[in-house]
């Protein structure tokens, strides 16, 4: 009998992630109830499990509360929660939970980071299926990691967002990476150090913390391990992955060319390391390490090349939705011509700007928060030309592209890699993507697959 048999669970988010853990809860015996903010959303859900929107306190006689990812410690039902003595965790905890109680052996493979967890666990599912292990990539990459469970995969490949590490305590990974690390979701966390501290939650337990010996938090974080190995893109010390003669290696061993990673940019190299080392960790060789990558096919909107014509190319990392990110993108390309802005949130972005100026061929400004990119293009690349799209243009995308374009030369990249949020303008980032690529290919003539690496698809990610 499962242990959740009789108890009452209040599941607090009917999106995907609450739509799976109401549906395991009530084959494992529990009775339960779905609450969220936007009633629309309660349709659907099996016979047995009760619906109830907006509720700010838990029914009487809850025993437990799961909570999607998205829903910050601050919220009122949380905090009644919990002022109530009654128990709130997240779904990676009861997928946890869940694996603990039916005594399947499994390896769970963990990776965090503000930016790069996506393409990182998208290399280590592809590096583990080359090498013929059953394993899938769930948790903030889409899949919830408790329907990966349910299904019996023995190898885990888990994307977490600080969101849902805030919300466990008992995930021991067989190995753990934090990729990166720099200011975001300060709103949901508070500040830095909780933000911080979120993302040092993968580490607990782990029997190998990879951490990014690049990156100081990262490092600091992985500090207290006892087994733990670094990854570098400079030639590495002794036990560490890194770059060395133009491949990425790992003592002698020669993982792949650095030149064939997808999609391209040294952030990228830095997340094939971290995958790879993930990856041999859980026994994989090299040669499958090198197969997996060379077979990896990045999401969209991530680096991704749309179209190719009179010698521009012009590249899609819309996902590239803060300076980190799109400092990683922009990296990779000389000349540009980039196209940046959105919702900022307070982010500075006078550092990126001062990094990136040498490579700007020109720079088109999109959205709500176009006056700090004003500003520090001014201070760091004044004779660079800006073009500002009015946040009232009804198709700001087309605007974009169009102007882009006349400031394009021969041999330039057109980069969309906003540092910015979407939503002043866009859906998400997906939905700003996609119109980049529709307006690149209406104003070039390019088909999907002409001169284009074509991708669909893109993950709900819920947070960093």
């Amino acid at each position: 009998m499962s242990v959740y048999s009789g108890s009452r669970v209040l599941v607090a988010g009917a999106g995907v992630t609450g739509a799976a853990v109401a549906e395991a809860l009530l084959a494992a015996g529990a009775v339960v109830t779905v609450t969220d903010a936007v009633a629309e959303r309660l349709g659907g859900f099996p016979v047995g499990v009760a619906t109830v929107p907006g509720l700010t306190e838990p029914p009487p006689g809850t025993d437990l509360v799961v909570t999607s990812p998205g829903i910050p410690p601050h919220n009122p039902l949380l905090v009644a929660a919990a002022a109530a003595g009654i128990e709130v965790i997240g779904e990676v905890e009861l997928a946890w939970r869940f694996a603990a109680a039916d005594d399947v052996p499994r390896t769970w493979l963990a990776v965090t980071g503000t930016d790069g967890k996506t393409t990182t666990v998208g290399m280590l599912e592809a590096i583990l299926h080359a090498a013929g292990v059953d394993a899938v990539a769930c948790g903030n990459i889409g899949l919830p990691v408790v329907s990966a469970v349910r299904a019996g995969h023995p190898v885990l490949a888990v994307e977490l967002s600080s969101y849902q590490l805030h919300w466990q305590s008992s995930l021991r990974a067989d190995a753990a990476v934090v990729l990166n690390v720099a200011d975001d979701h300060l709103d949901w966390h508070g500040d830095a150090e909780h933000y911080v501290a979120a993302k040092g939650r993968i580490y607990a337990g782990a029997r190998l913390a990879v951490f990014n010996a690049d990156d100081p938090v990262s490092t600091r974080l992985a500090a207290p391990a006892r087994h733990k190995v670094g990854f570098t893109l400079s030639e590495p010390a002794p036990g560490q992955y890194g770059v060395a003669g133009d491949w990425l290696v790992h003592g002698d061993l020669r993982l792949l060319p650095a030149a064939e990673v997808r999609p391209a940019g040294p952030h990228n190299v830095a997340n094939a390391l971290a995958a790879a080392a993930l990856a041999r960790a859980a026994g994989v060789s090299p040669e499958h390490v090198r197969a997996g990558l060379a077979a990896f096919a990045p999401p969209a909107h991530r680096v991704e090349l749309v179209a190719q014509a009179a010698g521009v190319r012009w590249v899609n990392d819309s996902k590239a939705t803060n300076t980190h990110a799109a400092l990683g993108s922009l990296g990779a390309f000389d000349p540009v011509v980039w196209i940046a802005g959105g919702l900022l949130h307070g982010a500075p972005v006078d550092a990126l700007v001062a990094e990136v100026a040498p490579r700007l061929r020109g720079v088109v400004l999109l959205g709500t928060d176009q006056e700090p990119f004003v500003a520090a293009l001014a201070r760091h690349a004044p004779d660079v030309p800006v073009h500002r799209v009015p946040a009232r243009d009804d198709e700001p995308m087309i605007s974009a592209v169009r102007a882009a374009g006349a400031m394009a030369g021969e041999g330039d990249v057109v980069l969309l890699a906003p540092a910015a949020k979407s939503h002043d303008q866009f859906a998400s980032y997906a939905h700003r993507g996609t119109a980049f690529t529709e307006a690149v290919r209406a104003a070039v003539g390019a088909e999907p697959g002409a001169g284009a690496e074509t991708r669909t698809g893109a993950e709900p990610g819920r947070g960093g």
